[in-house]
């Protein structure tokens, strides 16, 4: 501030001095023509002074030195990341997700480490015969291992060609080393989702099945929820898409049940892959789709062949709610439908195998009741046609469930749900078992 004042100084004198000379040059006319030669060099002494005062107002002023920080706080990253494509573009997502239940069977407990303990698997519902039901005790699970993670990688060319590679994991992989279990660390292994590069119309990689329909799916609060009925398979496959259809082949994979229903078994011995077909259509009404699914079986040198059918979408009823619905029937459908519930075929005392045919549904009823807060009713089921001179009569017949729930959002991307449940597994000697279930969850989506 001193030093401000000080340059104003000259200025201030030189002005006084100024308004001053007029007066004293009338009183000595004398000394006119000297006086007026010294107003003018006066005049350019202020002028010089105005600009002078003007430059160091504007100039702008050296940086403060730089202060030691006080911690080792990372500071957040203000530029963008880069792929290793000039022009391409980085970015990533996923969520965080914490899952309890109370789940209470009638014919004993899910056994410990099975996914039925997390989720919906109608398949793993204990069951017993009518009147051996043991007496079990409801039981308790907490779990995060849902929560996932994406990353994405995106370029354009300048001809118009679009690219992108996508990946996708999870924590639903099991434990890892003694350290992997309930008694201390909880630590569970990274699962690949998805794994996929598309190139315009063109996906090479793993991802979900063409054959299924993912708009479809209601809003539930377990990981599925309506798993009876539902097409439900990630896989490596080649698919084409242009417009309302696309096309794909996909992974081969056989799911035999042994003669007699002695067990189960998988093959790989397939030639030909699985072959799918899909149209769908959308509007401000919702989405409709029909798929198809051909396949062939293999289990050393025996084969057959199968295919199916899938008809879903979602139909918009005003603003605050829509239905969501599938239908699937077709023989084979076994690893496609209830997370493999049913198997693809049977063999028979030869050897020789034939397609089962299946048959599965779901519908939804979606309300929003506000801003925060929205709803479900759902019901699902899945029926088997199992020959049971070949099958045996210990393999699954039929399954169903219903469940309602609410979900709460109180800030974006922020969902707390509650979600009752109910579910019943029946097999071909009438043995059944069924399954109640209180779940919970919070979820961050990022």
């Amino acid at each position: 501030m001193s030093k401000r004042i000080a340059r104003k100084r000259p200025l201030v004198a030189a002005l006084a001095m100024a308004l001053a000379l007029p007066g004293l040059v009338h009183a000595q006319t004398a000394k006119e023509i000297e006086l007026e030669a010294r107003v003018a060099e006066l005049e350019k002494m202020v002028q010089q002074l105005v600009e002078q005062q003007s430059t160091q107002q504007t100039a702008p002023r050296a940086p403060a030195p730089a202060v030691a920080a006080a911690s080792d706080t990372p500071t957040v990253q203000s530029t963008p990341i880069l792929t290793g494509t000039p022009g391409g573009r980085f970015s990533y997502g996923g969520f965080i997700k914490l899952d309890t239940m109370v789940t209470d069977t009638s014919d004993g407990q899910i056994a410990e480490g099975s996914a039925g303990r997390m989720f919906y698997v109608p398949s793993t519902i204990p069951v017993a015969a009518n009147g051996a039901e043991p007496d079990v005790d409801p039981y308790t699970d907490f779990g995060a291992q849902f929560s996932r993670f994406w990353f994405a990688a995106d370029y354009s060319n300048d001809d118009g060609d679009k690219f992108r590679g996508y990946i996708e994991a999870d924590l639903f992989g099991g434990g890892s080393g003694n350290l992997g279990n309930e008694l201390s660390t909880n630590t569970h292994g990274i699962t690949i989702r998805h794994a996929y590069v598309t190139w315009n119309n063109w996906l090479a990689g793993q991802t979900w099945t063409n054959f299924q329909d993912l708009g479809s799916l209601p809003d539930t609060v377990d990981f599925l929820g309506v798993t009876d009925g539902t097409i439900f398979v990630r896989q490596a496959q080649v698919r084409y898409t242009n417009g309302p259809w696309s096309f794909s082949l996909e992974n081969p994979q056989t799911l035999v049940t042994d003669y007699q229903g002695a067990g189960r078994h998988t093959s790989g011995d397939n030639v030909m892959p699985d072959v799918t077909g899909r149209w769908s259509t959308k509007g401000d009404w919702g989405h409709f789709s029909v798929a198809g699914l051909l396949r062939q079986f293999k289990d050393g040198d025996e084969t057959a062949t199968g295919g199916a059918v899938s008809v879903a979408g979602k139909f918009n009823l005003g603003d605050r709610d829509d239905i969501r619905y599938m239908v699937n029937a077709g023989s084979g459908l076994g690893r496609y439908m209830a997370f493999g519930m049913g198997t693809d075929v049977v063999a028979d005392a030869n050897g020789d195998i034939d397609a089962i045919t299946g048959y599965g549904m779901f519908a939804g009823w979606r309300h929003v009741f506000g801003p925060k807060l929205r709803g479900n009713l759902i019901y699902s089921a899945a029926h088997y046609d199992n020959d049971v001179a070949l099958t045996g009569y210990g393999v699954t017949e039929r399954s169903q469930s219903l469940r309602a729930n609410l979900i709460y959002s109180p800030f974006p991307k922020l969902d707390i749900g509650a979600e009752l449940s109910y579910g019943e597994r029946s097999l071909e000697d009438d043995r059944e078992g069924d399954l109640k279930r209180f779940h919970t969850t919070v979820k961050y989506s990022f």
